[in-house]
């Protein structure tokens, strides 16, 4: 028997979802995202709470499991939500002016620092992720990696590598280094896209990073922490010469 602060979510969800059906104009894809979002706001899911499982939100907002991971995974990308292997997804606090934090921080840096500052933490999380990594934790990151090597344009390898590092730093199973790796990727972003220019309309066949990210793979498989420092430290160097290079 639902409570009545379950009974008014529901009531909400499904006004939410009928105002949102009426919405023309809109890609399926924004649609979805603004399906989710007025969801969790007219369901009143504060920071911290767990929003229902993907089983329960395609039915409620009538979405298909791909349109509603896209969604997911764009919210989370925004600092909306965080999810945790195993446990479910959860609404984020917010974080004020965070962009602005990102470019603020970007603004004060350099390319070279910017990279030193992501040799220093990312290599310590695929080491972390080598040891803690659940084989759902590992298939996520698989899955990020193939979707990277089959994007067709750079906007979409770029999303599909952010999922890839995140992806290692959720499989370390420590919120602090989620969240380390949220900030250091924001500032990333702000210091790095601003200084590259591509020539190319998506990674040519064979791209070093395929490479690269197979070796880091390979390491949090064999639960080699050693390796998997090892090969994230090779990567970023790497990824960082080819992009500044090409800038």
């Amino acid at each position: 028997m639902p409570t009545c602060n379950q009974s008014g979510r529901l009531v909400n969800q499904f006004w939410v979802l009928r105002v949102l059906t009426s919405i023309s104009g809109l890609g399926r894809d924004d649609e979805a995202l603004g399906a989710v979002r007025a969801f969790i706001a007219e369901g009143g899911y504060g920071p911290g709470e767990r929003l229902p499982a993907e089983r329960e939100l395609m039915g409620s907002l009538g979405m298909t499991r791909t349109t509603l991971r896209r969604a997911l995974d764009a919210l989370e990308r925004e600092g909306v939500i965080w999810r945790h292997v195993g446990k479910g997804t959860f609404v984020a606090a917010p974080v004020p002016d965070g962009a602005d934090i990102a470019v603020a921080i970007a603004q004060q840096t350099t390319p070279v620092k910017m990279v030193r500052a992501r040799l220093c933490i990312e290599p310590a999380i695929a080491r972390e992720a080598a040891v803690n990594a659940s084989a759902e934790a590992f298939g996520k990151i698989v899955r990020a990696g193939d979707a990277a090597e089959t994007a067709a344009t750079w906007d979409d390898y770029e999303a599909a590598d952010d999922r890839f590092h995140r992806a290692i730093a959720e499989a370390t199973d420590n919120v602090v280094l989620v969240s380390l790796f949220d900030a250091l990727n924001r500032t990333k972003r702000a210091v790095a896209w601003s200084n590259v220019v591509r020539t190319s309309t998506r990674p040519p066949e064979g791209y070093a990073s395929f490479v690269e990210h197979a070796a880091v793979l390979a390491a949090i498989e064999a639960r080699d922490p050693i390796g998997a420092h090892d090969a994230m430290r090779r990567h970023i160097g790497s990824v960082s010469s080819r992009l500044f290079a090409e800038g």
